[in-house]
């Protein structure tokens, strides 16, 4: 029966008609590629790189068809307002306390059973996605997987990348789950006069959720190796034993009268002075202008070789101890600190700076102590390191320098305690607004643009959201990326490029029925966004595959579908989502973990989105 829906001949006759390549498309192709080379090796952020392909399209107007005017339409297009409202209705919840509050329950009623958690954890982290943006969501769940891990022994490596994998597929419960599913929706609309309904895939997103949940549960979760042991403290996690030692100052010492800043000057040596004992009296970070005086202990975190050159050379003593933990919990007259990871969130302004130029010991108090990325701890020379999505601190500081943190969103703290104070009493108002926003959309009584504007109005009308929280709630660098990517889509259509991407994927196929076609731009795109961002890869295939499905005589809205899943589901590497790389080091993955887990499930997904979309919708 499938076979019936693509001939031989009229797939020959596709492959000479094909379009003819001209100059428009070479100059559209060029820019593609350039762009993707700039998202695949990040030397520059990727809004700055949406940013130079607005410029080039409208200079090389031209061969592009993009006027000035048809340049920056991306940030006045529906899909970029009405994403970033959602941003900010997203941190309405979270500035509330919704799932804080769930994950407080989850932990009082699954107490005792790991799979149970494992289902709840997963469970809250899916349905939550088709609500609110699911980076958000994962950000909440870290903390909350901390303080399960530690009460249930249980590592966190068996947690964080199923909540990450189960938040993606759970964006696709409705339009406003991903930024994705709006920018597909805009651009089905312009291309095919079919925009998504509020709950247009559901169904779909549901049958794949109970996938995914299976999958994760009864598999998944035995392929993951418990990367972090649950009885380790962070110290042995991060493998501090060698690289923090305390010692104490001699009267003959030539470090005595220097501040901090000028010892360490005089050290020449990658060393740093974490945290200063006189008199019983303890002085942390910033200790830059603290005098060293005798008798004073100092925790120097070095390695061994350069420790014995600072015994010898600057008169200092070992003083006998267990580990930084312990020492402070069983100081009498300590100051309340303590050792916590700090997530650094993708895509924020902290990506590509170093501990340095963020001035981040002076600017939050704190003294890092060591860098993890994946599996890889840096303790030497952590000034100069440059710092990407996804990397985590080890910090020590006081209860009250982590509230800084806490309440930083670039940051994510992964500590019990880390608790950011949530305006808990606006919870009803706050869900009952987004509730208000999906119910009108989805009666078609208002678009979601509107709706999702007039929700951010009452977020910060009723309180549940200040207007600075709501400014610093959007991930402008995805606004930027949207209003480059929409353009350049424009552009691929205008040129005729689509139609000759379509012909040759087509006619590349051979004789494959509509069907199958539909699964192979399932995972075209897939591979595609392991590399480049969703909303990239979806800018460039669904046209594509409108183009491929009218050459096929096939339903164009069914390879729409298929594009618009597959490029909310990079599950491959850490680097194909934001949320993957939100847990990678917190979880102490290895790169190849999430190939592992991920290509299975994936592969399972592609046959059960390819198949649900011919029940559904057709081809």
């Amino acid at each position: 029966m499938f076979l019936q829906a693509v001939h031989i001949m009229p797939m020959l006759a596709t492959v000479a008609t094909a379009p003819a390549l001209s100059t428009g498309m070479l100059v559209v192709f060029a820019i593609i590629l350039a762009a993707l080379i700039l998202f695949i090796t990040e030397w520059v952020p990727m809004d700055i790189t949406a940013i130079g392909v607005i410029v080039a399209l409208v200079v090389l107007e031209p061969w592009t068809q993009i006027s000035p005017q048809d340049g920056v339409s991306g940030f006045a297009n529906p899909a970029t307002i009405a994403v970033l409202a959602m941003f900010i209705l997203s941190e309405g919840v979270r500035r509330t306390g919704f799932v804080q509050w769930v994950g407080d329950k989850i932990i009082q009623l699954a107490a005792g059973s790991p799979r149970k958690q494992f289902a709840m954890l997963t469970g809250l982290s899916g349905t939550t996605a088709g609500m609110i943006n699911n980076t958000p969501v994962v950000a909440m769940m870290i903390p909350m997987v901390a303080d399960i891990s530690e009460k249930t022994k249980t590592s966190p490596s068996k947690y964080l990348m199923p909540i990450s994998f189960i938040s993606m597929i759970g964006g696709m419960l409705t339009l406003v789950g991903t930024s994705t599913n709006l920018l597909a929706s805009d651009i089905s609309d312009r291309l095919l006069d079919r925009p998504f309904t509020m709950f247009e895939f559901t169904h779909l997103g549901a049958i794949l959720l109970v996938v995914g949940f299976f999958y994760l549960l009864f598999i998944g979760r035995h392929l993951i190796p418990e990367r972090i042991k649950p009885e380790e403290d962070l110290t042995a996690e991060f493998q501090m034993e060698d690289y923090l030692t305390e010692v104490s100052v001699r009267e003959d010492s030539p470090l005595l009268g220097y501040t901090v800043r000028e010892a360490l000057r005089e050290m020449k040596l990658d060393a740093d002075i974490v945290h200063m004992v006189r008199d019983g009296q303890k002085f942390s970070k910033p200790l830059a202008r603290k005098e060293v005086c005798a008798g004073d202990r100092l925790m120097i975190r070095t390695d061994r070789e350069n420790l014995l050159r600072l015994l010898d050379s600057e008169s200092l003593d070992i003083v006998p101890a267990t580990g930084l933990e312990a020492r402070s919990k069983d100081d009498p007259q300590r100051t309340p600190r303590r050792l916590a990871e700090v997530v650094i969130l993708p895509d924020t302004p902290l990506v590509g700076e170093t501990i340095q130029s963020l001035n981040f010991e002076a600017q939050y108090e704190a003294a890092v102590l060591a860098i993890r990325r994946g599996r890889r701890i840096v303790h030497n020379q952590m000034d100069d390191f440059v710092l990407t999505g996804g990397d985590t601190l080890l910090v020590l500081a006081s209860a009250k320098d982590f509230e800084k943190l806490i309440n930083d969103r670039r940051f994510v703290v992964v500590d019990k305690d880390a608790k950011p104070a949530m305006r808990t009493s606006k919870m009803p108002v706050a869900l009952a607004i987004v509730a208000a926003v999906i119910g009108v959309a989805a009666l078609g009584i208002m678009p979601i643009m509107v709706t999702a504007l007039a929700g951010v109005l009452a977020m910060i009308i009723t309180g549940c959201l200040d207007s600075n929280e709501a400014y610093d709630a959007v991930d402008w660098p995805v606004i930027f990326l949207l209003a480059g990517m929409i353009p350049l889509g424009a552009a691929l259509e205008a040129t005729g490029g689509a139609a000759f991407l379509a012909s040759g994927m087509v006619s590349t196929a051979g004789v494959l029925p509509a069907l199958a076609m539909v699964f192979v731009f399932y995972m075209v795109t897939t591979l595609i966004t392991q590399v480049i961002s969703n909303n990239a890869s979806v800018v460039l295939m669904v046209p594509v595959a409108i183009k491929a499905a009218d050459t096929l005589g096939a339903e164009p809205f069914a390879f729409v579908m298929a594009v618009t899943f597959a490029a909310s589901t990079a599950m491959l590497t850490p680097i194909g989502y934001q949320t993957n790389l939100m847990v990678y080091a917190p979880g102490g993955y290895k790169f190849t973990d999430y190939f592992r887990v991920g290509a299975p499930l994936q592969l399972l997904l592609a046959i059960a989105t390819t198949f649900g979309i011919y029940w559904i919708w057709g081809v």
